[in-house]
Order: structure tokens, then C-alpha cells, then sequence
């Protein structure tokens, strides 16, 4: 079976970007070899154009490439690396190391820019690549606009350089233990885990090795589930979308706190010692309140999403905190807490981004800030997870043949009204497309939990209606 050819007039109106890089599922168009192979090319022309207008040296045109445990990372990887050296990048593989790794290394090996190869929090069959520029923050849209042209405009082999100005690839060894190093510098050193017990779910990802050693070595005994990828099992029934096991193994062991990252760890979910689940708005209201009791918490601001339950803008308003709301994807956070100063932010989903220690989420240095709240406070998980009261949401995914303006679709905008004029000002609707998956999203928000899910259900079934 072969792959639909792609058509000129579909290349012209075809997106590579989503909200979170390049992502499809492998061996298929664009996550194909000769179509990594133009993306490796573009992002290096790019590179070496940056670099020849500031008068760099050869020598500092360079790109780190990461990846996470999906069987096809090796074929994206070689066709990457061999895209940049084309074009005279030097490529320095790192292998398996998480998201929040890259944006580091690209930092402080001075790097041109950082290649992330993963998918995230999706199956093993879809593959992604996310791209950091030197400062290790996620590329402008300007730049992803001007890949995608490169790509599916230009005849990039008549921009390729003179053969002895071919790039090289090569490994680097230690990039594990920098990492682990980086991450456990976050933690505050009067302190250590020392007696405390850790369920630890690596998703069978991308911190598979790197997460256990940072608790360890701060003194906790660790528990790990998710710990042996096959290629083939990266977040299959495990990881942060999947905490129930987490739940169970944390209430078996009688562990202290369970910790769930996702393929490639730059998001967490966390467990008490009850088995009750943490997500993002409480780990993000947990560490907001601790920050602002100690001035930290840079003009006491927190920036969530429009997916962000509403009772996490309630605790925060009534704490004298303010919670500023972006769009769904943690790079709408990052910018917004760039533009104003923010140091906290981030996602219910598990994506939070500390700014004072990273450029973008870090599933494992979130986990750190909490378990180091719990050690200042001398509080419990279950203590500290009763930080709010969730107002009842209830969110539906469906998988969708073909994405169009929601307002088009024939009956949807009185749809969407009658049900918020039954809500009656005391819930919410929000629906929206994955930028990530073919998938919408649809989160029902008010104080009847029976009647939001009857609401959730009936949008949903119109919508699969009209979209599968």
C-alpha cells in the first residue's frame, strides 16, 4: 500500500505547524522520511541564513536533536540530522531525554536551535517534531510560516551548499546526567527526599531514566511504573493520561505521593497519598499560593488556560492573585508570561512552566516544586490537594474525519446557545480543536453534574454527526 501523493494545490493549502510543532503519525505525510529530510533542510537554510547575516563562525552552527522512545525516532532522527548536515549544520544527537532537556541544552551547549522528536502524549504511531531556538523557547510562528514555505514552495536542493561544507553528526554521551543535574538544582538545597516514598510513572517515555535518578538522588525511595519501552508502548495505558495505576500502586506501596509524567515529560499529573488524582489547575494553585506567601510570585499573577476549571479563578481571586487566561497550548502561556513578566503558569492537563528555571514545561522540576512545598509546609499531599473546590467539568474527545469553522456547520451557534441559556450564567461551554490530534474538544462547565454531562453528551453527538 502506498501514501496518497499530495497534490500542488494541496501542499499550497497544507499547515505543517500545529499548536505544539510538526505531528501526524509515521510514514505518513509529513512525518515521511523525504519530508523530514526538506523540514531538517529548511530549518538548517534558515540557520545558516541567521547565522551568515550575524557573521557567526561554521563551527557554532549547530543543532541538538533529542528524541523520546517511539520506534520510528530512529528513522525521523537520521532523516533530521541528515537534512541539517545537507545544508552544513553540525548535529549533536542526545537520544531519549525529555522535552524540557532540549530547550536546556540547546541553551547552554550555544546551540543554533533544539530538535525535539516526539509526539508528547499520543500513541506510539504518531510522531512529532518540536523545534526551540537557541535561547530554548519554542520558535516564533514567523519562522514555523517560513519552514512550511521552504518546504512546500521551494526547490530546496538548489539552495544545498558546496560539498565540503557538508555538516557532521555526532553523539553526545553525558546529556542524561546534565540534565538530571539541572533538574535537581531547582530543588531547595536546605532540603532533601530523604523518608520519602515516590510511585514514579515514566509513561514508558522519554525520562524512563532520568526522572527516577533525579528523586533518587535527592534521597527518595522510588516506586516505577512505565519504566521498559519497547518502541511500541510509550504512554499505552500509562503515564499522565492514564493516573489510575498510579492510584492503585501509590494506595498498594502506601507511598507518600504518586508522580505521572507523559512521553516526553513536559507535562505531570500527581497523586496523593489517598490515591486522589492532582492535576494541573491544583499543582498550579498549590505552588502559586506558596510562591505569593514568600514574594515570589512575580506580579502575583498566574496565567492559565480557557480550559482551566473555574474554581481555580476563584481560590486565587479571593488569595488577591491574579488569573490571566490564554489560549489552549502552553506556548499561548509562555508567551504571555514573556510578554508581562509572569514566573508561573501553565496547563489542567499537567503542563506547567516554572520561568525562573525553565523555557517551557517540565514535568519533572513541577513535581520538585510541590514536593518541596510539601517539605517547607511539613503538609501531607492529601493536605495540600484540598486547595480548592472543582466546579463539576465534564469534557468529551472526539475524533474527527475533516476540521471546519464550527460557527459554519448548520445548527451548531443555536445549539451552543440554547444550552448556555439554560446554564443561566452559572457554567460555561467551550469547544475547540485539538491542535495536536485530530480531535475536538468539548468541556462543559457548571454546578450540576448531571445536567453539564447531558449537555457535553448532546454537543458531542452533533458534532461527531457532522464531522466523522
Amino acid at each position: 500500500m502506498t501514501n496518497k501523493k499530495v497534490s500542488k494545490v494541496e501542499k499550497k493549502a497544507a499547515k505543517l505547524f500545529g499548536t505544539d510543532g510538526i505531528r501526524g503519525t509515521a510514514n505518513q505525510w509529513p512525518m515521511t522520511p523525504d519530508m523530514v529530510v526538506k523540514i531538517g533542510q529548511a530549518i538548517g537554510y534558515l540557520l545558516q541564513k541567521q547565522a551568515d547575516e550575524s557573521n557567526a563562525p561554521a563551527a557554532s552552527r549547530k543543532v541538538v536533536i533529542g528524541k523520546d522512545t517511539r520506534l520510528s525516532g530512529y528513522m525521523i532522527e537520521q532523516a533530521l540530522a541528515s537534512g541539517l548536515n545537507s545544508m552544513g549544520i553540525f548535529v549533536q544527537l542526545v537520544g531519549p531525554l525529555p522535552t524540557p532537556g532540549i530547550g536546556y541544552l540547546t541553551r547552554t551547549m550555544r546551540a543554533s536551535a533544539g530538535i525535539v522528536i516526539s509526539a508528547s502524549h499520543n500513541p506510539f504511531h504518531d510522531n512529532g517534531i518540536k523545534v526551540f531556538g537557541p535561547d530554548g523557547f519554542k520558535i516564533s510562528d514567523t519562522m514555523e510560516k517560513e519552514i512550511e514555505r521552504l518546504v512546500l514552495e521551494e526547490d530546496l536542493n538548489a539552495l544545498l551548499p558546496a560539498s565540503k561544507e557538508i555538516g557532521r553528526t555526532r553523539r553526545i554521551e553525558d546529556s542524561q546526567g546534565r540534565y538530571i543535574v539541572y533538574v535537581k538544582g531547582t530543588f531547595p538545597l536546605e532540603y532533601t527526599l530523604d523518608g520519602m516514598r515516590i510511585v514514579l510513572d515514566t509513561a514508558n517515555g522519554a525520562s524512563y531514566k532520568v526522572a527516577p535518578s533525579v528523586f533518587q538522588e535527592l534521597g527518595a525511595e522510588v516506586l516505577q511504573l512505565g519504566d521498559d519501552p519497547n518502541g511500541t508502548n510509550i504512554n499505552d495505558k500509562v503515564g499522565a493520561l492514564y493516573p489510575q495505576k498510579l492510584s492503585e500502586a501509590v494506595q498498594q506501596y502506601r507511598a507518600d505521593v504518586g508522580i505521572s509524567l507523559d512521553g516526553d515529560a513536559d507535562r505531570v499529573i500527581m497523586v496523593d497519598e489517598k490515591g486522589e488524582i492532582v492535576n494541573g489547575d491544583r499543582i498550579l494553585a498549590i505552588c502559586a499560593l506558596h510562591m505569593k506567601e514568600r514574594g515570589l510570585l512575580k506580579g502575583n499573577t498566574l496565567v492559565a488556560t480557557q480550559m482551566s476549571n473555574f474554581g481555580l479563578e476563584k481560590r486565587m481571586n479571593e488569595s488577591g492573585i491574579k488569573l490571566v487566561k490564554t489560549g489552549v497550548g502552553d506556548k499561548y502561556v509562555v508567551d504571555e508570561m514573556r510578554k508581562n513578566g509572569y514566573n508561573l503558569g501553565g496547563e489542567q492537563s499537567g503542563h506547567i512552566i516554572f520561568l525562573d528555571h525553565t523555557t517551557t514545561g517540565d514535568g519533572c522540576i513541577a513535581a520538585l516544586s510541590v514536593l518541596a512545598v510539601m517539605k517547607q509546609t511539613g503538609k501531607k499531599m492529601s493536605e495540600l490537594n484540598r486547595v480548592f473546590e472543582d466546579v463539576p467539568q465534564t469534557l468529551i474527545n472526539i475524533r474527527v474525519k475533516r476540521r471546519i469553522e464550527l460557527p459554519e456547520i448548520a445548527g451548531y451557534n443555536d445549539l451552543i446557545r440554547s444550552i448556555e441559556k439554560k446554564l443561566n450564567g452559572d457554567g460555561r461551554v467551550f469547544v475547540r480543536f485539538s491542535g495536536t490530534e485530530p480531535v475536538i474538544r468539548v468541556l462543559v462547565e457548571g454546578p450540576d453534574k448531571a445536567q453539564i454531562s447531558q449537555f457535553a453528551e448532546e454537543i458531542a453527538s452533533f458534532l461527531e454527526k457532522e464531522l466523522s
